[in-house]
């Protein structure tokens, strides 16, 4: 056998070893990246939900005792994390996760942002490690108010705006949303923050092996979210 086949041939058996050894599925990474887990939340997603519920009450109704002491929570969560709830929100400087959920402090919130609170590779792999190896319970796609990303889409949607740079393809992941809402009764834009919000919470629990096979086994829920920048409140889409 020629060097170059010999290469193939090895190449390839190595190939369909680890293959079969990765299709075990998770299994070859939860080994690998248990180390990393540590322990995990004891919270279910019930009570993750009614947490982030009644935190977000306390942020309504009395902003004043969100106080938090980072120095002790620091230490506390130093060396290992065991947060409860994964939110996937907007970039947008008025929509931070911890404090309109009642000031959480560090090591409760696995929080990914982006504008239009949108699900790619990364952030999709950030829900994945959260559920699988974290042990996280919760996934929350929280949309909000007025979302300058969605105003975008809309735009295109109706004017067929376009946008430059990496701009435009952002944007083009939530025109489905508003094309699907249009003409329906109601703002055009916070329909489509709603409807952007729900399919995004559905590719998560359908699209993701790791997630959707979570969700069969009772261990993770996914659901969507609104913010309302006006009075602060937090409303739970799909339940």
């Amino acid at each position: 056998m020629c060097d170059e086949c010999y290469k193939f041939a090895l190449d390839r058996r190595r190939f369909l070893s680890l293959s079969a050894a990765g299709i075990a599925a998770t299994g070859f990474f939860s080994e690998h990246l248990a180390f990393a887990a540590g322990a995990t939340t004891s919270v279910t997603a019930d009570e993750a939900i009614a947490k982030l519920k009644s935190g977000n009450e306390k942020y309504v109704s009395v902003p004043q005792v969100c106080a938090v002491e980072l120095t002790k929570q620091r230490e506390q969560v130093a060396n290992a994390q065991t947060p409860w709830a994964t939110i996937i929100t907007c970039s947008d400087s008025r929509v931070p996760p911890e404090l309109l959920f009642g000031a959480l402090g560090v090591g409760e919130l696995f929080v990914a942002r982006n504008a239009g609170n949108m699900v790619d590779t990364a952030t999709m792999g950030t829900i994945e490690y959260g559920a699988e190896h974290l042990g996280i319970p919760l996934v929350v796609v929280m949309g909000h108010e007025r979302c300058g990303a969605v105003v975008a889409a809309c735009a295109v949607v109706e004017k067929h705006a376009k946008f430059p740079g990496s701009i435009g393809p952002m944007i083009n992941a939530i025109v489905p949303a508003a094309k699907a809402v249009r003409g329906k009764p109601g703002d055009f834009v916070d329909n489509t923050v709603r409807e952007s919000a729900k399919r995004t919470a559905m590719k998560v629990a359908t699209k993701s092996e790791i997630v959707s096979h979570l969700i069969k086994a009772n261990k993770v829920k996914v659901i969507a979210a609104r913010y309302d920048l006006e009075n602060g409140r937090v409303e739970f889409l799909n339940r």
